[in-house]
């Protein structure tokens, strides 16, 4: 299935590239095919692809006073006052501690060994190995880096050194005023050599500085960052184009002098964010281009294209950008052999300037900017030395939300690779363990690997990430899996294909064939049927083809080839005043019509007696003013309103509902106490009074959604999916298919909040008569299955955390979303049905509603064939492999005009049409499955072919039979009238 996709995406692939050509990259990925290209990429990275972990000497090193150590600009920065009273922030102070990789070379070298990766990018400390930022050397610097090198070596991982990540020793600025200089970068050069005399050897990937963006802009134009000058965009300007320079003379000095016998590469890792138009217009694709140009360009462009700035800037800027000369440019064009890019949580939505957005909208789509980058600078070599997300600083060792950012962010370089054609040979991630993250301080967290700042020792503490990273490397990528591939096969015969209306389009209009007055055609003047008042012909009796609406809904589920049909009855409407002495007679006509008119075309009606909705839960108005379910009185009036409608009802009606999708999450304890009480009496209500006679089933349709925890090497992760699925799903489902009362975990995490005095909630108890009248109270297990859900134990983002079940909802970005956000996830639908099954045994499952909304562009209905055709393979894959006793698949939902975006049918114009996604359902249908060259046929005893001519004869038989009467009839007399006729001309012969 990826062939059509791999041939629409290769025909966009990047020729050679040029300043500007990158402007085709927003246009190229707005047309690629949906959902297909947003798909997870199940693929494996090219052999003797990089991967690695990265860190920064002043985020990680501490010993700031150590081994002679010299003060950098982040120093002095860090430990300004404050506050206007000098009082010292508390906790750790700027990087002079932070992770205390100084005095743990061997510790950060065995969690390195321990991820298995295959390089490791560090900085060296400019003021370490330099004090005073020149000559003379720092002995016990240099020997440091040399234990490190040493170590590195030992473990097989191979050293990616940056000379410079922003701590500029604060001597070069007290006395030169730091990159405004154009003393800094031969001075630079000067460090450069002193490292390749000392390092080289060893190392095969140098990097000059690190993200000169945000060292020009923000330490020199804004002030933000070190050493905090505020001397405006001109400065900034000036400052970046001595990084230029600088970077250019240390390479020049490497290839010049040392390539030849270190035979290493050099390049400057560049910064960068991603940003897309707000309207795909021309105006505002050139606004992102500039924007790109403004941040990444100004160094990009100079460097690997023609050592000039790129225009748009310079036609903006005026006079405010310095100029090169042409020898300048000659100088450093072509200064980088490979382009090192560093993506993410440094410069994304935190230090780029929102001017710099030219008012469009930052993203973090790491494809389309390698795609951009292959477009605008000539197909480079391209080596991610940065690359992550963050979690707060409170988060432990189960760090979900940085583990499916660097999901998303690995998997989108693999599609760049395989999909883009652009050469990605290497991925850092950042970073190997938690230290100082720059103006954030220590309220987040970015490491591998975690570190408690308070402690003395500073142990690593893998987090569940190391665990994800590992696991990738050894794979080297995410390569298919048999689980996640689709099977052939068919479903049983018998097996229930069906869709759902919450409630159908009830309209009791009569027509006019009801109407006893006579009229009279005034054809002369008005034109028009006038009423003959007095004068009335017999009223005959009503029939179900009165009702228009009845028969276009029908002919809507004939043309979908559904066997089933689930609909809700409205409590409320039937029974006004919640009891039998008003009864709305001429809405259960119609239901007792539109079901009889179901089993006409053979379609069996599923109906449940009760849905809450948002008025009043559908509840008669006298039951919800007082207390709704939980009063009492509502069980009694639950059991006579069953009474009256397996009565009424019960002849076209064999398959029951008693409760569908009670919410859980809207419910109390006494609600739900009594809410069993009702479902489990009207259940022994028909099997008693009714099945005999009726022959149907019934049971109760519950909700549910799987959970899944979100560190999936987490215990404390699996706890809460645990104690979230008892509480959402097991709360009714325990009592009814288990033992007959509620969850032990639920009691028991109810006990222990309330013993802390946080909460006061009782969970009522069951009686030893009520649990055995609840427990078996079903026929079969009915759900809806909607999506699935992540679950953690760590608290990270307080809007989705919920403090009473301590849960911490995450969403995983790689996941494909619906308009409303609702997360596309099959597997979670055989995973639920497993669980059902090693829960409550071998009972007959149903899955009564399924579906994902729509926002009525039919682009995205391409979203709804996707997620029909996907979860039912699922469901094939629990029946086949898992031997869940599934029985029936129900499609929710019905049509547009009652479920807006849910609709297998669009409602425009008072017109239904039917969407691709209803046409690829009645397919299924019609296979009863997803049946393959080597699918034994299935020969089942009672099987109808779906033929719409068929359903003319078969639902008309005693008109045939009549008909059948009168040709034999006739053809009887005519051959007496013949064969008389012959005798008389004998006679008289």
């Amino acid at each position: 299935p990826l062939l059509p996709l791999l041939s629409l995406l290769l025909l966009g692939r990047p020729g050679r590239g040029a300043p500007g050509q990158g402007a085709g990259t927003w246009s190229r990925f707005a047309r690629l095919p949906y959902p297909q290209d947003q798909l997870f990429l199940h693929d494996t990275f090219p052999d003797g692809f990089l991967w690695g972990a990265g860190s920064a000497a002043y985020q990680t090193e501490g010993g700031w006073r150590q081994g002679g150590k010299g003060a950098s600009v982040w120093d002095t920065f860090s430990h300004r006052p404050a506050t206007p009273s000098g009082a010292a922030p508390p906790g750790p102070v700027g990087g002079d501690v932070a992770s205390d990789s100084y005095n743990n070379l061997f510790r950060d070298v065995e969690g390195l060994r321990r991820l298995g990766v295959s390089h490791y990018r560090f900085s060296l400390s400019w003021p370490r190995l330099l004090p005073n930022g020149t000559a003379p050397a720092n002995p016990a610097g240099l020997a440091h880096y040399g234990r490190l090198l040493l170590r590195l070596r030992q473990a097989g991982v191979e050293p990616v050194v940056t000379l410079y990540h922003w701590d500029l020793p604060q001597a070069l600025q007290d006395t030169f005023g730091g990159w405004a200089s154009p003393v800094l970068p031969q001075l630079f050069r000067d460090y450069a050599e002193l490292c390749f005399r000392h390092f080289g050897g060893q190392v095969r990937y140098w990097v000059t500085m690190d993200n000169p963006y945000v060292v020009a802009w923000h330490g020199y134009g804004t002030g933000r960052l070190p050493p905090g000058v505020r001397g405006g965009p001109r400065l900034a300007y000036l400052a970046a184009h001595h990084l230029l320079q600088a970077h250019a003379k240390v390479w020049h000095l490497y290839n010049d002098h040392f390539r030849p016998t270190q035979r290493g590469k050099v390049s400057i890792a560049l910064g960068s964010h991603w940003i897309k138009p707000q309207h795909m217009t021309e105006k505002n694709i050139k606004e992102c281009q500039k924007s790109l140009d403004f941040v990444l360009g100004w160094f990009a462009k100079p460097i690997f294209i023609d050592g000039d700035y790129p225009e748009s800037m310079k036609s903006n800027l005026s006079s405010l950008l310095p100029e090169f000369s042409e020898v300048e440019k000659e100088y450093i064009k072509g200064t980088a052999d490979f382009f090192a890019l560093s993506f993410g949580a440094t410069l994304s939505f935190q230090l780029l300037d929102s001017h710099m957005k030219f008012q469009q909208l930052e993203s973090i789509s790491l494809r389309q900017l390698l795609y951009w980058i292959n477009s605008e600078y000539n197909n480079p070599q391209i080596f991610i030395v940065e690359n992550s997300w963050f979690v707060s600083g409170t988060t432990k060792r189960d760090d979900a939300k940085y583990i499916y950012y660097l999901k998303k962010f690995i998997m989108e370089t693999l599609k760049a690779i395989r999909y883009d054609g652009v050469n990605v040979f290497g991925y850092t991630v950042w970073s190997l363990l938690d230290g100082f993250e720059w103006h954030r301080g220590y309220s987040i967290r970015r490491g591998l690997f975690y570190v408690d700042f308070q402690s003395h020792d500073k142990k690593l503490m893998p987090k569940s990430s190391v665990l994800f990273y590992q696991k990738l490397i050894e794979k080297n990528g995410f390569p298919p899996l048999p689980e996640n591939q689709p099977i052939e096969g068919i479903f049983p015969c018998g097996f229930a294909w069906g869709v759902v209306d919450n409630y159908i389009q009830v309209d009791t209009t009569p027509t006019q064939f009801l109407d006893s007055s006579v009229y009279v055609w005034d054809v002369h003047q008005t034109k028009k049927l006038i009423k003959v008042d007095g004068v009335y012909t017999s009223k005959r009796k009503r029939h179900c083809v009165d009702f228009a609406a009845i028969r276009l809904q029908i002919s809507l589920l004939q043309e979908m080839h559904v066997t089933h049909f689930h609909f809700s009855l409205k409590w409320s409407s039937i029974l006004p005043l919640g009891n039998l002495s008003l009864i709305n007679h001429t809405l259960v006509h119609y239901y007792q019509c539109f079901a009889s008119e179901l089993l006409r075309v053979n379609v069996t009606p599923v109906v449940a007696l009760w849905q809450p909705m948002i008025d009043n839960q559908e509840l008669p108005v006298s039951l919800a003013k007082y207390g709704a379910w939980e009063n009492t009185e509502t069980i009694q009036a639950f059991v006579e309103y069953a009474r009256f409608c397996f009565t009424s009802l019960g002849d076209h009606v064999k398959f029951w509902i008693t409760m569908n999708e009670p919410s859980v999450k809207n419910l109390t304890y006494t609600a739900g106490h009594n809410l069993l009480k009702a479902h489990a009496k009207v259940w022994h209500l028909y099997d008693k009074e009714f099945r005999r006679s009726q022959k149907g089933k019934i049971s109760i349709a519950l909700q549910a959604d799987w959970v899944e925890p979100a560190c999936p090497f987490s215990r404390n992760d699996q706890e809460v999916a645990d104690r979230i699925l008892e509480f959402d799903i097991g709360w009714l489902a325990e009592p009814i298919f288990g033992n007959g009362d509620y969850p032990e975990v639920m009691r028991a995490w109810l006990h222990r909040i309330s013993s802390v005095d946080l909460y006061n909630f009782h969970l009522p108890h069951f009686s030893e008569e009520e649990k055995k009248l609840i427990q078996g109270s079903f026929d079969f297990f009915a759900l809806s299955h909607y999506t699935t859900t992540l679950v953690g134990s760590e608290k990270e983002d307080a809007v989705k955390y919920d403090h009473y079940l301590e849960v911490q909802m995450i969403n995983d970005i790689t996941w494909l979303h619906s308009p409303s956000r609702a997360a596309v996830v099959p597997w979670g639908l055989r995973k639920l049905l497993t669980w059902v099954k090693s829960k409550y045994g071998d009972v007959p499952v149903y899955v009564m509603a399924n579906g994902i909304d729509d926002d009525h562009n039919m682009v995205h209905d391409k979203l709804r064939v996707y997620y029909i055709q996907n979860y039912i393979n699922e469901a094939l894959k629990a029946y086949t492999l898992d031997t869940v006793n599934l029985q029936g698949y129900f499609v929710y939902s019905f049509n547009d005009k009652t479920a807006p975006k849910y609709g297998l049918y669009s409602y425009i114009a008072n017109q239904y049409e039917p969407k691709p996604s209803m046409k690829h359902y009645r397919e299924i249908i019609d296979n009863n499955g997803f049946p393959g060259p080597e699918t034994p046929e299935l020969l089942c005893a009672e099987e109808v072919a779906p033929c719409d001519e068929c359903h003319f004869f078969r639902t008309r038989k005693s008109l045939l039979a009549f008909i059948s009467f009168v040709f034999v009839a006739f053809i009887v007399t005519i051959f007496f009238i013949t064969y008389y006729s012959k005798r008389v001309e004998r006679r008289y012969k």
